[in-house]
């Protein structure tokens, strides 16, 4: 079975999309388009801006899901039969299985991008990766500390992210440096994605999602609460809504697709990121990439 994995914030890069634009029709009206819903030129941003640029949330996040997006509608013989997205990546799956209208997903992904700039700036808080290390141990860790710091991105088997407050990361750091683990590096991020702290921003976004129309989709998204398939509208929306403040179940869904009969996985967007993560799950498994027009 053909699957198709999306990515999420941190894989995009100067130049992105720009091929698109000048060799699609298509992908040039639909990049005019999102111009005029954000209400600026994110396409001169993403031909022309710098790294520091695209780093703005504001930007970030809308400009993976117009690369990925604007891929898979461009992609011939694009029939997915299985989709998953990793965190905001999940927004760009579930425009390419149907289940949302391009206009719909992009105002929703600028929604959530500028929620979750104001929640970060609430109170100071980041992520940090561990490397090395069982999951258990990072989650038993993290349980013990009276700050706020939990799980938040099961990318593969041996590397956890966490998630929390200053004072929880650099604790929590400490301490699984002291349990073994090989690294804990803290990240260059906007925030404490998906803990807690993300809470102003899931509720701000749920009004977004609880208004917006959702499609039955020609495919099952496993989404990333629970690494499970769905096609039912209102599941796919109380998923996509608890996403904020909950861990991604990577790890489970990607073990989840290939106990499902996925035989080839192929990334669509900026990046390399969830074909190597795939492959660390299941070294067997087949992956495949598409990050420019063809």
């Amino acid at each position: 079975m053909k699957a198709y994995v999306f990515p999420g914030q941190g894989a995009q890069f100067p130049g992105m999309g720009k091929d698109l634009y000048e060799k699609s029709p298509l992908a040039k009206e639909l990049f005019e388009k999102a111009n005029d819903i954000l209400g600026f030129r994110i396409t001169d941003i993403m031909f022309d801006g710098t790294e520091e640029d695209l780093k703005q949330t504001k930007v970030t996040q809308p400009a993976i899901f117009l690369h990925s997006v604007l891929l898979a509608k461009t992609l011939e013989n694009f029939q997915p039969e299985m989709v998953a997205g990793h965190s905001l990546g999940e927004f760009s799956a579930l425009v390419a299985n149907g289940a949302l209208s391009f206009e719909d997903g992009l105002r929703l992904v600028s929604k959530r991008a500028q929620a979750m700039q104001k929640a970060c700036e609430i109170e100071p808080s980041t992520m940090a990766a561990i490397v090395g290390c069982d999951d258990e141990i990072v989650e038993e860790v993290c349980a013990a500390i009276d700050e706020v710091v939990v799980p938040a991105n099961y990318n593969c088997p041996g590397q956890l992210v966490i998630s929390g407050s200053i004072a929880g990361i650099d604790k929590a750091c400490a301490e699984l440096t002291a349990r073994g683990a090989k690294r804990a590096l803290k990240l260059v991020v906007g925030g404490a994605f998906h803990s807690p702290l993300m809470e102003p921003a899931r509720e701000e976004l749920a009004a977004a999602i609880e208004a917006t129309p959702f499609s039955t989709p020609v495919c099952p998204i496993y989404q990333n609460v629970n690494a499970a398939p769905t096609a039912d509208p209102a599941v796919i929306k109380q998923n996509l809504i608890a996403q904020l403040t909950a861990p991604v179940k990577w790890t489970q869904t990607a073990k989840n697709m290939i106990a499902d009969g996925a035989t080839l996985f192929t990334e669509i967007g900026p990046g390399k990121v969830l074909q190597g993560l795939i492959k660390k799950v299941d070294r067997n498994a087949e992956v495949a990439g598409v990050q420019s027009f063809e």
